[in-house]
């Protein structure tokens, strides 16, 4: 899992392919995924890449870690698994009387 990368604070326009071509220059990347808003199409800002060997998942962190990209600096760390989430009570919340 320590080959697993978490990216943030990504430009909106920044898209797959920008993804994989940047993090390439480190290593093999297995693969390279933007977070989308499934209402409005629009990238959120994160995602993640998985590089081929550990080596250079931190050779990526390292070099990238910080950097300007379209005028945000990219935040880049090794992935943490997902916790799991409580469930959430259905309906509005209103009272039934």
């Amino acid at each position: 899992m320590e080959n697993k990368l978490y990216v943030g604070n990504l430009p909106y326009a920044f898209n797959d392919s920008d993804m994989q071509r940047t993090f390439g220059e480190f290593g093999s990347v297995n693969s390279a995924k933007v977070i989308m808003d499934r209402d409005s199409g629009r990238s959120k800002g994160f995602g993640f890449v998985e590089m081929s060997s550990v080596a250079e998942a931190n050779a990526a962190v390292e070099a990238l870690h910080g950097q300007d990209f379209g005028g945000r600096d990219m935040v880049v760390n090794i992935a943490k698994p997902m916790e799991a989430r409580s469930p959430r009570a259905g309906g509005y919340g209103g009272s039934r009387y």
